[in-house]
């Protein structure tokens, strides 16, 4: 496969599977703007966006960047707002759910780019004291997976 080595961009798909009935979800984008979700139905939430990435020499760890990614450049995630923070004032819910990206490797991306595909999550969204799904999600070391 040729060198990929610099910055791409790398559509990635996230869907908030089962989500809590009645309860708005949207994807944050910088420190307080929002982005609503692609599609919506009651079986799945689904945000679909880009990041920009670079790659390493290596395989070592891509970085991402873009108005979607939060935290340090080797700690990058994005934020699934909920409730109040998604702009639903009158709910009583008022969270953040944390999707890290630090479980995509740089096959993974390369992968995605050369075949024109995505990188997608899937994760419930329903948490286990009922509510929305928050804080940081614990995400499975298969995880994300390359969806052309």
């Amino acid at each position: 496969m040729p060198s990929q080595k610099g910055a791409h961009e790398l559509p990635l798909r996230i869907e908030v599977t089962n989500p809590l009935p009645g309860v708005a979800l949207v994807l944050q984008s910088g420190k307080d703007g929002s982005v609503p979700p692609t599609a919506t139905s009651s079986a799945k939430v689904t945000f679909d966006f880009t990041v920009r990435v670079d790659l390493p020499d290596d395989d070592g760890t891509p970085t991402f960047y873009g108005p979607f990614t939060q935290g340090p450049p080797h700690g990058r995630f994005v934020y699934i707002c909920v409730g109040k923070r998604a702009g639903q004032y009158a709910s009583p819910w008022d969270r953040r759910a944390k999707i890290p990206l630090g479980g995509i490797t740089a096959t993974q991306v390369r992968e995605a780019l050369a075949i024109g595909g995505r990188l997608a999550l899937a994760y419930p969204g329903v948490g286990r004291d009922g509510g929305p799904t928050c804080a940081t999600v614990k995400l499975p070391g298969d995880a994300w997976r390359v969806v052309g």
